[in-house]
């Protein structure tokens, strides 16, 4: 059994327990585990010392960020070296996109190692991102890829939006958010949305509501700095949805219209409600 498969987390956040307690020492020993089993090189226990001091004081995010600083110490200092022994020591895929708990946040020390430390390579930082968003979320730690490396990020996002994974194919919207919550803004996508509009377009239709709903989010917050645009958009995929042969992905196009509207309708944006009444 994977270590991943021995981190007890409950369904769902608990009405008066931090989210945070799910980082402790517990956790940092797994962690310790499914490197140790992949590379003889990891010191595991210098490791659980270096993680676990002064670990309980920390809230969620500066706890998740105190374990990557303590692997970073332990991984070898090539960059495209310790991405691999990331990957490896990561446990089995999700196989589903809803309904799996909290469970994987067991990844969230290595999301923030990617974030921070695999930026320097990006061709294996990207590949990290790749397997981590499969087994808990990479939308904070491709972030930093996206800024630092935005033309070669959008250029390979554009191929993830045919991925058979629908937790990849989920990235390259919830990704390239301009307004993501909790998130590092993306102020050239906030200020260019054009940049990420062309996934959009490739996401709109995706088998998985999963996937869809991120795409209208990520709509929703281009529409709070480009209203326009987003209106002139949703006209068009309504106009789309009519000429379409399978009521069913026409309604799935139609529920992402309103979903993505719901906010500038909801301040009373006219041509907002006019389009969300038309798309019911």
């Amino acid at each position: 059994m994977h270590p991943s498969e021995k981190f007890i987390a409950p369904n769902t956040i608990l009405t008066g327990v931090p989210l945070k307690q799910l980082i402790d020492a517990k956790l940092v020993a797994l962690i310790a585990e499914s490197f140790a089993a992949v590379d003889a090189r990891f010191d595991a226990k210098a490791f659980v010392q270096m993680a676990s001091q002064g670990l309980e004081a920390l809230e969620l995010k500066d706890r998740a960020r105190h374990i990557a600083h303590a692997l970073q110490a332990q991984l070898p200092k090539d960059v495209e070296q310790a991405c691999d022994c990331v990957i490896r020591a990561m446990g089995p895929k999700l196989e589903v996109t809803q309904d799996y708990g909290l469970a994987p946040f067991f990844y969230m020390p290595q999301s923030e190692w990617i974030g921070r430390y695999a930026i320097a390579d990006f061709a294996s930082g990207m590949r990290a991102n790749y397997e981590l968003t499969q087994r808990y979320t990479a939308e904070f730690s491709i972030r930093p890829f996206v800024i630092e490396h935005e033309a070669a990020c959008l250029r390979m996002l554009n191929t993830w939006c045919q991925d058979p994974n629908p937790h990849v194919r989920r990235l390259v919207s919830e990704g390239t958010r301009s307004r993501l919550p909790w998130a590092v803004r993306l102020k050239n996508i906030q200020v260019k949305p054009a940049l990420s509009l062309p996934l959009l377009e490739q996401l709109k239709d995706d088998p998985e509501l999963y996937v869809r709903r991120s795409v209208a989010n990520h709509l929703g917050d281009i529409a709070k700095d480009h209203l326009e645009l987003v209106l002139t958009t949703c006209n068009r995929w309504l106009e789309e949805s009519h000429a379409m042969e399978d009521p069913q992905a026409a309604k799935k196009r139609r529920w992402i219209i309103r979903h993505a509207l719901r906010y500038p309708a909801k301040k009373g944006n006219q041509s907002a409600l006019n389009i969300r009444l038309a798309a019911k």
